[in-house]
Formats: structure tokens, C-alpha cells, sequence
């Protein structure tokens, strides 16, 4: 009873329904500071409201890739070309007052939000929080997508879609290189980035460049890239319907098939040479 009674004081006490409008409004003034300036700030690569001072060059930038794109321009001398070491920043600067300040999320003197995400590690901030960023402790640096939308390969070193976690052919270091078509580096590349049958991996958009010229084997290992079978059944069409000359009918030639592998004895003609294990005409003649 006596706890009935001290309650009903409480709700009814005038001073107390002061104070919890106080208490909301000063929460609402909070978040209406943290959010001045939302969307108002950035580059063509981030929504956010700070720049960062280069550790390499002591120069402010927006973001570590207007950066890398100005210092490594045709037109710079090449001994200067340089990328910035993201996780060597020290400094940002508040896009809504100037303070030049240590990395953190919310600004020392204006008190506003720098980025809606941030990551201390990468010292990325973004204010796009609908790429559902996250940070891969595996790779070492922040991804797009969704944690819950993909695994890391310990193998590969990378991150790939959890639809390829039981699936996918696995290549030590599958994406620490360049692309084999644009020769940008894949790891930290911006583009969506694709696994090939052969574990070799592509940006997604090179891949589909590569099919519209009708290039349909990995430039790196020559394996096909997708199901070749019904062009294959073409193939057998053409060379029955494509005698060879009388001098070439029993001439045999050794192959290696490039998409399993093997090598074999099968006979010549001008159009291709089918491989006599997995039946495949993405084949290549060893000898003459």
C-alpha cells in the first residue's frame, strides 16, 4: 500500500511532469544538434560532415579516395603518386565549425555527428547509413552489404556472399590482385566484384563487358565462365556439317582441355577440337 501511495505522489506531483518534458526536450535538442547539417556535407563518395587531414601529406581532403584520385592523376609526376594510408589518420576536421580535432564520431566543440557510421579502425565515417556498412575483421577494413549477407573466407582473404559459402572454389588470395580486365585492385575496390566457376575473381561489370564481346573464358585461367554445353551442341552441328579435306580426315592431334584439364588425342578439324573427357571445345592444340 505504502508503495501504492508513494507512486500515485509521484505522478501526480506537478514539478515531476516538469521535469520529464525537461528531460525529453533536452534529448530532443540533443539529437537535432548531433544531426545539424545531415546531408548537407560530403564528396561524390561520401555523405559525411568532416574532412580528414593526410597523414602522408599533411594536406585536407575530403575522403581518402579524392585523395588517391588527385595524387595519382596522369599529370602528377610519378615519383609522387602516393595512396593515403587510411589507418594511419589522425586529424578530422568539422565540416560545420573548422575544429581540427582527433578522430572521433561526434565533433569536441559543435557537438555535431561526423557520420551516422563510424569506424574507429578505418576511421571511415559515412552518413549513408543504407549501404548497411559494417567492419571485416578478417579483411581489416570496413564492407557494404550487410554482415548478415556475407562470410569471410579465411582461404580467399576476403569477403564473399554467404550464397558462395558452401559453393565457391577457393584461391589463396582471391581477390589481392588487380582485375584481369580494368586492372584496378579488387580488394578495396568500390565495384561490385564477382567469383568466376574457377574461383578467380572479376568486377561484376568486367564480366559482363567481357560476354558482350563474346569472351567467355577466365582471362586469368582460360576456364569458361558460364554453362558453354548448348554452345557446344552448336559446335557438333557445324563440324558435322563440315567435312574436312580428304588429306586431314585421320589426322590426330594432342589437346588440353582448359576447362578439366586433361589432356588427349582427338582429331583435327578447322572449326575446334572437342576435349574426348569432359566434352568441351574450350581446348587448346599443344602440337603441330
Amino acid at each position: 500500500m505504502a508503495s501504492e501511495i508513494v507512486m500515485e505522489n509521484f505522478h501526480s506531483h506537478p514539478s515531476n511532469g516538469k521535469c520529464m518534458v525537461t528531460i525529453e526536450a533536452k534529448a530532443n535538442e540533443k539529437s537535432e544538434s548531433l544531426d545539424r547539417g545531415l546531408g548537407d556535407f560530403g564528396c561524390s563518395h561520401y555523405r559525411r560532415r568532416c574532412r580528414i587531414r593526410a597523414p602522408c601529406c599533411n594536406e585536407i581532403v575530403d575522403c581518402r579516395h579524392c585523395h588517391n584520385e588527385a595524387k595519382n592523376n596522369i599529370n602528377v609526376d610519378p615519383k609522387l603518386r602516393h595512396d593515403i594510408p587510411r589507418h594511419q589518420v589522425k586529424h578530422v576536421i568539422c565540416s560545420l565549425c573548422n575544429t581540427e580535432q582527433e578522430v572521433q564520431q561526434v565533433c569536441v566543440n559543435c557537438g555535431v555527428c561526423m557520420g551516422k557510421y563510424f569506424c574507429e579502425t578505418c576511421k571511415l565515417f559515412d552518413d549513408d547509413i543504407s549501404k548497411r556498412q559494417y567492419h571485416c575483421h578478417g579483411c581489416g577494413i570496413c564492407r557494404i552489404g550487410g554482415a548478415d549477407n556475407f562470410f569471410h573466407c579465411n582461404k580467399c582473404g576476403c569477403c564473399y556472399s554467404i550464397l558462395l559459402k558452401n559453393s565457391h572454389p577457393c584461391v589463396e588470395g582471391a581477390m589481392h590482385h588487380d582485375c584481369p580486365v580494368c586492372f584496378e585492385f579488387l580488394f578495396d575496390s568500390r565495384n561490385d566484384v564477382t567469383v568466376m566457376p574457377c574461383g578467380h575473381t572479376i568486377h561484376k561489370h568486367c564480366l559482363k563487358e567481357m560476354r558482350d564481346h563474346l569472351q567467355y573464358a577466365c582471362p586469368l585461367c582460360s576456364k569458361s565462365v558460364c554453362d558453354m554445353s548448348k554452345v557446344w551442341e552448336i559446335y557438333d552441328m557445324e563440324i558435322a556439317a563440315t567435312p574436312m579435306p580428304e588429306p586431314y580426315q585421320n589426322k590426330l592431334v594432342p589437346i588440353l582441355c582448359n576447362d578439366c584439364g586433361k589432356s588427349s588425342e582427338v582429331q583435327f578439324h578447322i572449326v575446334a577440337q572437342k576435349c574426348s573427357s569432359c566434352k568441351s571445345y574450350n581446348t587448346r592444340q599443344t602440337r603441330g
